[in-house]
């Protein structure tokens, strides 16, 4: 049985205040606060890239659990932005980790919704080929293709960083999974003359119209019902997008936790991120998670406790 052992993220020390910003785009307290629920968002260094910031969540993960490098059999890395088109950053991170020549690297271009599909792809692959550990990166900065003069990314996208352990002892395991894709809307989040585009409206209405439902189907095929779930795991793209799934689903807010309000929207590690803290509970025993964004995507499955963490 494989699943997840550990997770750990990177967020970068720098900080842009959208409060600072208010004059520039003519917003309240009430929009950041309320609205898009971010006060500030993480902007990485100068000096820093996709891989260093996976360098830097695995640096984390190793102060939490002692990691056998030779036996890593597996690194993948969720990004759609990274180092160079050329190599990929899985095996970059390879050579600066010092890992064994028996371990497969590859990237995975997802969005919003790639951890929970990276999970999956990762885990299958890893079931496949009878390996027993591998790695699972996210980093996805996105201020390297963010217009800061454009009120509708600016305000919203955060940079870091996760990774997590999947193993053959593990804390947590995924059931079965959904995925979907509107492709007849991927232009509404893009990169359009090597700048950001979102069409706010069109994200927000896409998951309105899309996650509820999905939820519902993914708890059917689980056999269980919104009222055995103990944590309702979201892609943080807003604390409005958020708490609108919830309310159409009357899931309790103490349930569906925001937790992005000080680094943003970090695309995504944003469910990792999350997934952290909710491991850690230890009355956190079935947790939905649901990615959504790029694409226009999703992916979302239920992840149920196998054993409380030491």
């Amino acid at each position: 049985m494989l699943g997840i052992e550990e997770i750990a993220s990177y967020l970068p020390p720098l900080r842009m205040s959208n409060f600072e910003r208010k004059d520039q785009f003519a917003i309240d307290d009430h929009f950041i606060e309320k609205k898009i629920g971010f006060l500030a968002v993480s902007r990485m260094e100068a000096d820093d890239t996709t891989s260093t910031l996976c360098e830097k969540a695995y640096a984390r993960l190793a102060d939490k659990i002692a990691i056998d490098k030779n036996g890593l059999q597996a690194v993948i890395v969720v990004t759609q932005n990274p180092d160079t088109n050329i190599p990929h950053v899985s095996a970059i991170l390879h050579g600066r980790l010092g890992l064994p020549e028996q371990c497969a690297c590859f990237d995975v271009s997802l969005g919003c919704s790639g951890y929970v599909h990276g999970l999956s792809i990762a885990l299958s692959f890893m079931m496949a080929n009878g390996m027993s550990r591998g790695l699972l990166f996210t980093a996805d900065p996105y201020s390297k293709i963010i217009d800061n003069d454009d009120k509708s990314t600016a305000l919203l996208f955060g940079d870091g960083a996760t990774v997590t352990l999947l193993s053959d002892t593990p804390t947590f395991v995924p059931g079965q999974f959904s995925f979907g894709t509107i492709g007849q809307e991927s232009a509404e989040l893009r990169v359009s003359y090597d700048a950001l585009y979102m069409n706010g409206r069109a994200i927000f209405n896409f998951a309105a119209r899309h996650i509820p439902r999905d939820v519902k189907l993914v708890l059917a095929a689980n056999g269980l019902e919104i009222g055995d779930i103990d944590s309702f795991v979201f892609h943080q793209g807003s604390r409005y997008i958020v708490e609108a799934i919830a309310n159409s689903l009357g899931v309790p807010k103490l349930k569906v936790p925001f937790g992005a309000a000080e680094y943003g929207n970090t695309v995504s590690s944003s469910v990792p991120m999350i997934l952290e803290n909710e491991m850690l509970a230890i009355d956190k025993n079935l947790i939905f998670a649901s990615g959504f964004g790029v694409g226009l995507s999703w992916a979302s499955t239920i992840l149920t406790r196998t054993r409380v963490k030491s």
